[in-house]
């Protein structure tokens, strides 16, 4: 991302903002700060590009129901 600024520092940064916003991370990449020895940390979900528009759809209705 532009700015220096990760998509996971993003997200803390928007969270500290407002408190139980629910975050979706979609990446292109295999590698990603999220993403530790092939795990995700807890909580975090992950969709991963490229991805179709069902498949959103089911991971946003997964966000917001957590």
């Amino acid at each position: 991302m532009p700015g220096g600024l990760s998509g996971r520092d993003l997200a803390n940064e928007a969270c500290k903002l407002r408190p139980g916003l629910k975050v979706l991370y979609t990446s292109g990449y295999s590698q990603d700060a999220i993403v530790h020895h092939g795990r995700l940390d807890p909580g975090v979900l992950l969709l991963n590009k490229p991805y179709r528009r069902n498949e959103l759809a089911r991971k946003i209705r997964q966000a917001l129901s957590t």
